[in-house]
């Protein structure tokens, strides 16, 4: 095992709570009687809808095309019938169009030929990436097919997989490297002969040290030239700029992607949804979800088609205890508060949280000038200062003198601020109304 490695600036180390939820095999969600399946589950443009209420539709079959560039399309998880079409509200607080599904008793199958993808082309393996609508897992959405779409002159030196898994509670990724390793590794190398690096580096957290071991031992008995790099247990070692940093040793300048040090970042959970795409042809239409939290009676690891509403996983988890505070799409450190049980699964779905109340961070207090915030921001940038000048309505100072839009809202300052300033928040709406100016 190769020496384990970190990034350098800031960070935090919270509890990683994935002893509720570790050592849960992958089971299936039984099907739900209905599907609400959101137009817009990637970043970019939304698809546009090719149903109407009514249609019939088959697993897999495309009913939403991408339109534009950046967006990806939109596959049925299921066989059934569009009972309707309406504006749903996400996790994210987005508001979309969504076909409502009804869910046929009776399922086919459509996904059992094997396609042979290493007799394909460079361009063959990114047409075909897109046309399965695949995204990044690891709730960024970015359409995977752009992000593997190099431009001439660019070469990729390192295609760098994301296996930390750095958020609390989360253990999908962590379960997929146990119980499919082979079908990671074999996505991995689809990817790679799509961006064609020329190093493969996989980047795990040593929290979870026997599915480090277990790639090692796989990716050697397989011949693939994949390199499993251990990561110290550091949050937010999944954010592309600190996981580079770790793993090897670059750092992108402000306002450059990955690219531009000669590196391609996929997030593991996607290299398993290229493997099925490039094995079987299948779209990106059902993923692994954590079901997790202390007010969760059971938690799971659940495989759960695109569009199954909160509230069918938090049944199929035995339900919630009476201290239940809040319901969390995604991490606790990233993820976002929901009030409606009947939000939708997208396809950057990773957890659904069932968490008590431990510290009421309901009050927040004047600012005290610990230098907390600037001492953990990974990013080096001063959120306190940042946090004024938008208190203040100075949004263009924010992002021209303190950088504003470089942050993350990874959520460390907020994490460490004894004052619980609403420190993320207030970077948001200052991104989004200095945008405006």
């Amino acid at each position: 095992m190769l020496k384990s490695a970190t990034f350098s600036r800031g960070g935090v180390h919270p509890a990683d709570k994935k002893n509720l939820a570790k050592d849960k095999s992958i089971v299936r969600l039984p099907l739900p009687e209905e599907l609400i399946v959101s137009m817009s589950q990637h970043l970019g443009a939304p698809a546009k809808a090719l149903k109407a209420k009514g249609d019939t539709v088959s697993k897999g079959e495309l009913i939403g095309q991408a339109s534009s560039f950046i967006s990806a399309d939109v596959h049925s998880p299921v066989d059934g019938v569009v009972t309707e079409i309406r504006k749903v509200e996400l996790a994210s607080g987005a508001v979309a169009d969504a076909l409502v599904i009804k869910v046929n008793e009776e399922q086919t199958n459509p996904f059992t030929e094997i396609y042979d993808w290493k007799n394909q082309s460079r361009e063959e393996i990114q047409a075909l990436i897109k046309s399965m609508g695949i995204v990044g897992m690891g709730g960024a959405t970015f359409p995977t097919s752009v992000k593997f779409s190099i431009p001439l002159g660019k070469k990729v030196e390192y295609l760098v997989i994301n296996g930390a898994e750095c958020e609390p509670y989360l253990t999908c990724d962590y379960r997929l490297m146990l119980e499919k390793a082979d079908e990671v590794l074999e996505g991995i190398m689809v990817a790679a002969k799509a961006v064609e690096p020329e190093n493969i580096i996989v980047g795990v957290e040593l929290n979870k040290k026997d599915a480090i071991e277990h790639l090692e031992e796989r990716a050697k008995a397989l011949g693939y030239p994949i390199i499993i790099q251990p990561l110290k247990m550091k949050y937010p070692q999944g954010d592309e700029k600190q996981l580079l940093k770790a793993c090897i040793n670059r750092e992108i300048p402000s306002g450059k992607l990955p690219l531009d040090i000669g590196a391609v970042v996929c997030n593991l959970g996607t290299t398993f949804a290229i493997y099925e795409a490039a094995k079987f042809h299948k779209p990106l239409f059902e993923r692994v979800i954590t079901i997790s939290g202390e007010s969760i009676n059971e938690p799971k690891n659940v495989i759960a088609p695109i569009g199954t509403k909160f509230s069918e996983l938090i049944n199929f988890a035995g339900g919630t205890k009476d201290d239940l505070s809040e319901l969390v799409s995604g991490g606790p450190m990233m993820g976002f508060g929901v009030s409606d049980d009947q939000t939708p699964t997208v396809k950057g779905s990773s957890g659904l949280l069932a968490l008590p109340l431990t510290i009421d961070d309901s009050k927040s207090f004047p600012c005290v000038s610990c230098g907390k915030c600037v001492q953990h921001c990974p990013m080096g940038l001063q959120p306190n200062r940042m946090f004024r000048l938008i208190k203040h309505g100075k949004y263009q100072e924010a992002m021209n003198e303190y950088s504003l839009m470089d942050c993350k809202e990874c959520g460390c300052c907020a994490y460490t601020c004894p004052s619980h300033i609403p420190l993320v928040q207030g970077f948001k709406l200052g991104k989004k109304l200095g945008r405006k100016k």
